[in-house]
């Protein structure tokens, strides 16, 4: 293998004119010292990009070098870095750089520049020499060192960025692997899945080349170690699972390129998809509350109930999984016993509507669109993984928990992030988003093979985030809305301002709708609520789209009259809200449904019948439903029965006679069933998402860890007095009590009730009742300290 002057070198090797370092030089001394040179808004930095550094606050500066220097904390640090900044550390630990190490030297900052300077500029170097300080990763000005454990985070094999690269590249695999034949794929597919490497008797010299083995070490599809194994090329794998070659030896970031969108076309074609999302979620959502869903015995929804949900709105079955998704994270749809029960009066969760869902309803599309987006944005779960097979070979179920993922809402922003730093309009294909978040963080390469990205841009346009495959204007305001520490959520003002784009992209609401001479009303946009909620209630959906059609008939009529309408309510709704002129045909039907309409009332007896005319009473019950449901005359125009009122109106209707339902006083009431509801639970934040300290609280901590390093100081002997050292309970009161009188800070050991140690310089101005009261000159406040867990205590000289 060809290879340049920054070949890897190891045991002694060492820079050219580097002195041989000293054992003293090594460990965490070096960066300890370095780090109690750093101001402290650095610091606060370091703590804010490594939080787990300041937990439990450290003692001294060797404590916190000792943390930073740890395999764990220093793997966490490394997952956001990039390709560039992988390079570096490569580079410094091949030069023998690494602490601690016993011939660690530090290597020149010039020298780096000189290894790096034939593929990126030394102003590019030195930034992300910056951001790896930043991290303490990497320390030092003119001379650098980097952390040991550091190696160990490299996504690559030690030694591949500082090698002149000498494999395929991604259009040679793929152009080798159509030269080759199904058992040569079989085998690379097998390695691709459980391992690189492999053993066979056929990787043995003197095999006959026809064999599948040699035929994919003639292609380079496989690389020979020894007569008995063969190794998977790392690209030849990413090509096989559809994952971003990632090339070690660029440190240049892969540039996209994208289709140019005007931002109007764009936003226009997410408008049209969110009319269909909510179109869906509303569907959905009175199909659930109609017969709500048995939930499986692992929480989820069964395939059999998404196929039943599916056949009855109409929405593709893998749509209807991700709008559930999105449902249930919005607290619109939630697991429980619903209310009223379900008829087979189990005691089973099942998936229905929650009492939220109503009152979403009735907001504008935009508030309702932002509940959704927000809702899948800030989702823990990976809606496009159901159906697929997990390690059981069972397909994963939606809304169960083997769909959740603690990396899901990170990977999710991260690819619609990348994809807001094109200009608006600006579509980029999943691939090429891929390999820019495989140079970005090739740690997590994997997270972001193409299926996954493709299918998150796919979600992402379902719910209206995306058109035309660039991020909308109400995407853009949503994305930029999460803090990057502490509360997760997003600001109310993100919330408003994604609203308004959406709002403005959102066709206008019309007040009109066309009826046609076959009995069809055509809306030909979204109709304003009033509108909507009143020719919903009269006429059934025919197609929907863009242009809604509706269709009148002899029961939608029926049904706006069981509700309380009358018919010339009906009559002036027509004549008021249609641009074209009402069809006789209509209001013949109208008055035909209205003229037998509510002859017959029943009411709450158990039940009663009653018409004022007994002619049409006695047609009942002369009638089978009459002993059906066990009808007794009482008077000539009323008969009771001990059927319920609603099985007395759903069994007269059956036979052909036209009941209205009546309250005690005689008005027609709406007995309509509003569908089984769930009491919605509060949105509470994931519990896995811990909240962060502020850059405030971390001052602290510095301004506290400063003080501790102080007290270090003091306690070695250089402010302390010889004669100041504890040696009893009662010398500890003696002191104390010296202290508050002369007004000198001490130096204290104390030991909480957690059996943390920790070591501060403070001002007592109270020894009473087994309690020290002192003031804290770090934070300003008084503390009190319990007198039997000070372990140690001095006078500080001032």
């Amino acid at each position: 293998m060809t290879t340049t002057d920054r070949t890897p070198r190891t045991g002694d090797d060492r820079p050219t004119g580097a002195a041989p370092a000293t054992r003293g030089s090594a460990g965490a001394a070096p960066l300890a010292d370095w780090l109690s040179a750093r101001g402290d808004d650095d610091l606060v930095t370091l703590l804010e990009l490594r939080p787990d550094l300041a937990v439990p606050l450290p003692a001294s500066m060797t404590v916190l070098a000792a943390r930073a220097e740890q395999r764990a904390s220093v793997l966490r640090a490394c997952d956001d870095l990039d390709t560039l900044d992988f390079a570096i550390i490569e580079t410094l630990a091949v030069h023998g750089a690494a602490f601690p190490s016993r011939t660690a030297a530090p290597l020149p900052r010039k020298q780096l520049h000189k290894l790096l300077g034939d593929r990126v500029p030394a102003k590019t170097v030195d930034a992300a020499v910056a951001r790896l300080t930043a991290r303490a990763l990497v320390w030092g000005t003119k001379e650098l060192h980097v952390v040991a454990a550091a190696k160990d985070a490299l996504p690559w094999q030690l030694g591949s960025t500082t090698e002149l690269p000498d494999a395929l590249t991604e259009s040679e695999i793929v152009e080798a692997l159509t030269e080759i034949g199904p058992p040569e794929r079989a085998l690379l597919d097998k390695l691709a899945a459980t391992g690189p490497r492999g053993r066979t008797r056929d990787a043995a010299p003197g095999t006959a080349p026809d064999r599948p083995i040699q035929r994919l070490l003639a292609h380079r599809l496989l690389n020979w170690v020894d007569a008995e194994t063969v190794e998977l090329p790392p690209a030849v794998g990413q090509v096989l699972r559809r994952e971003p070659v990632t090339d070690p030896h660029a440190l240049v970031p892969p540039r996209p390129t994208p289709v140019k969108h005007t931002a109007a076309d764009v936003n226009a074609a997410a408008a049209g998809e969110v009319g269909e999302l909510l179109r869906h979620c509303g569907d959905m959502l009175e199909v659930l509350g109609t017969a709500p869903a048995p939930a499986l015995r692992s929480g989820g929804l069964g395939v059999r109930e998404l196929r039943r949900i599916a056949k009855q709105t109409g929405v593709e079955e893998t749509r209807v999984g991700l709008l559930a998704e999105v449902l249930a994270a919005a607290r619109l749809l939630d697991k429980g016993i619903p209310e009223p029960p379900p008829p087979d009066d189990s005691l089973d969760d099942c998936w229905a509507p929650t009492t939220t869902a109503d009152g979403w309803r009735e907001h504008s599309p935009a508030r309702r669109w932002v509940t959704l987006a927000h809702a899948w944005l800030e989702l823990d779960r990976f809606p496009w993984m159901i159906g697929l097979r997990d390690a059981n070979d069972k397909p994963l179920a939606a809304l169960s928990m083997e769909l959740r993922n603690m990396h899901a809402i990170r990977d999710r922003r991260a690819i619609l992030s990348l994809l807001a730093e094109s200009a608006p309009g600006s579509a980029v294909s999943a691939a090429d988003l891929a390999r820019v978040l495989a140079w970005r963080q090739p740690r997590l390469r994997r997270h972001f093979h193409t299926e996954a990205v493709e299918r998150t841009l796919a979600e992402a346009a379902t719910l209206g985030l995306t058109g035309r495959g660039a991020l909308t204007s109400a995407g853009r305001a949503l994305l930029h809305g999460p803090a990057t520490s502490g509360d997760p959520a997003v600001p109310e003002e993100a919330l408003r301002n994604a609203e308004a784009e959406m709002d403005s992209a959102l066709p206008d609401p019309v007040d009109h709708v066309l009826v046609q001479a076959d009995l069809t009303v055509i809306a030909p946009g979204p109709l304003v609520p009033d509108l909507q909620g009143r020719i919903a209630l009269v006429a059934d959906i025919e197609s929907a789209g863009a242009a809604t059609v509706y269709r009148i008939g002899e029961t939608s009529v029926r049904r706006a009259l069981d509700a309380g309408m009358t018919a010339a309510e009906l009559h002036q709704l027509f004549t008021a809200r249609s641009r074209t002129p009402v069809p006789q045909s209509l209001t013949y039907l109208i008055d035909d449904v209205a003229r037998r309409h509510g002859r017959l009332r029943a009411g709450i007896a158990q039940s009663f019948v009653r018409s004022e005319d007994p002619t049409l009473l006695a047609e009942v019950l002369a009638a089978p439903v009459a002993e059906q449901l066990a009808l007794r005359a009482v008077a000539p125009t009323v008969a009771i029965s001990q059927a319920t009122l609603a099985e007395v109106l759903d069994e007269l209707r059956a036979a052909g006679f036209s009941p209205a339902g009546e309250d005690s006083s005689g008005a027609i009431v709406d007995l309509r069933p509003h569908g089984a509801r769930i009491p919605a639970r509060p949105n509470t934040r994931n519990a896995w998402r811990p909240t962060l300290p502020s850059s405030e609280q971390l001052g602290q901590l510095v301004a506290e860890l400063r003080a501790g390093e102080r007290a270090a100081q003091a306690k070695s002997g250089q402010a302390v007095r010889a004669d100041g050292s504890r040696t009893s309970t009662a010398a500890t009161m003696a002191l104390l009590q010296l202290a508050v009188r002369v007004r000198r800070p001490v130096h204290i050991g104390y030991v909480d009730a957690q059996g943390v140690a920790t070591q501060r310089i403070v001002e007592p101005l109270q020894v009473s009742g087994g309690q020290l009261n002192a003031l804290d000159p770090v934070t300003g406040a008084v503390r009190n300290f319990t007198l039997h867990r000070i372990a140690s205590v001095a006078l500080v000289d001032q």
